[in-house]
């Protein structure tokens, strides 16, 4: 198959590879950084785990994330060739920047920015797929509902308990509120928000989920096993966390290792291999492939980002963290929204550290984290956008 191939398209799909195996380095690790971090696995056997998984997760969840992808973020008639290997180019040289620097970042989102970036250069800002006004506006006004509907909640439960910090409660609900009205209208079909909105939004939701479930999650944990034989409870913890660290890569596997595969079976329709959009299995099982080699090589200045510079984790901290973020991927993934697993792991492994106390996390490696969060749909969207019209220059 690709041996027949056009050399253009063969190029796509190389460079398409190319960028899950960085992908790896930086996204991918994160599946892999609690379990090491708590020495439950070895490197090599965490990242052999995380590879059956990523590979597994798309054959369950199937494969809506990378629909998404290849149709939902850009208008599929203007995905030329050349726009998707600038955009994929732009992605993947963020993304190695950011893994070699240890930076957590959402390889999702470096593709996003590069795919709008370089078919906006291509054919104007029209052939991005934007929401309506009324959606935009709907998605606010059920935010702030749920703030109002939180605050006089936690108010309530504060009122009941006599507590003092009345105002730090009320916030605590405000804050909570905001955040699970959004999936709460989503499951219930008030609202429908699909391809880049859904991405734009979830780049706020997710951690936060991850924040909540993990803080949750890690405090259930503590008062179920508060008076269990600390060996004991240090014993399962470690058992629990295999499975756990196993449901966040199919996690993984079943979200962020399928940005590639809805790329290259773009490209493959571009360049007339394929006629309808269905991810044949060769892409699956060479992405998720190129995905576990990046982890082996280079994922590991990002795994010790992840598993000591935010909080230091304990085995069942570790158990939390992973749960809480396997927990918020299968939810956004069967939506069918490209998510970033880092923005869920990260999250959770803060609430799990919050769940403390708030000084158990390192808020300047956070605030760093974030920063990159936020600059990378801009920065590749920018860079794709003007180094399309240097290939322009440079063929015409």
């Amino acid at each position: 198959m690709l041996i027949s191939m056009d050399p253009l398209v063969l190029a796509g799909v190389t460079i398409a590879l190319l960028f899950n195996f960085v992908n790896g380095m930086n996204d991918a690790a994160n599946s892999i950084a609690t379990i090491v971090a708590t020495r439950v696995l070895s490197p090599v056997k965490a990242v052999a785990m995380a590879a059956f998984f990523n590979l597994t997760g798309p054959l369950i969840f199937t494969t809506a994330v990378a629909k998404t992808i290849g149709k939902g973020i850009v208008d599929p008639a203007y995905l030329t060739t050349a726009v998707l290997l600038i955009g994929l180019s732009v992605a993947a040289l963020w993304v190695f920047i950011s893994s070699f620097a240890g930076i957590p970042i959402s390889a999702t989102h470096a593709l996003v920015g590069g795919l709008v970036g370089s078919a906006a250069a291509y054919a104007g800002i029209g052939v991005i797929i934007l929401p309506s006004v009324g959606t935009t506006l709907l998605l606010f006004m059920y935010s702030g509902t749920g703030a109002i509907v939180g605050m006089v909640l936690f108010s309530i439960v504060g009122r009941m308990r006599n507590e003092e910090a009345m105002l730090s409660l009320i916030a605590q609900g405000a804050f909570a509120g905001s955040v699970l009205s959004v999936p709460f209208v989503i499951i219930t079909g008030i609202l429908k928000i699909s391809g880049l909105f859904a991405i734009v939004v979830f780049i706020v939701v997710s951690p936060l989920l991850g924040f909540l479930s993990g803080y949750l999650i890690s405090l259930i944990f503590i008062r179920c096993f508060r008076k269990a034989n600390p060996k004991k409870m240090n014993l399962l913890s470690k058992k629990l966390q295999i499975v756990s660290a196993s449901f966040y890569s199919l996690g993984h596997g079943s979200n962020d290792a399928q940005n590639a595969m809805g790329i290259i079976t773009a490209i493959l329709i571009a360049g007339g291999v394929l006629q309808e959009f269905i991810v044949p299995l060769w892409v699956i099982v060479l992405s998720c492939a190129a995905i576990a080699l990046g982890t082996l090589i280079g994922g590991w200045q990002v795994v010790k980002t992840m598993a000591k510079r935010i909080t230091n984790l304990h085995p069942y901290q570790g158990f939390c963290a992973e749960t809480s973020g396997g927990v918020v991927l299968s939810f956004i993934t069967s939506f069918g929204v490209p998510v970033s697993t880092t923005h869920a792991i990260t999250g959770s492994i803060m609430g799990v550290g919050a769940s403390r106390r708030s000084s158990a996390v390192q808020w300047d490696t956070v605030r760093r984290i974030v920063t990159a969060w936020i600059l990378t749909i801009p920065i590749t969207a920018l860079s794709a956008y003007t180094l399309y019209f240097v290939y322009l220059a440079a063929v015409f």
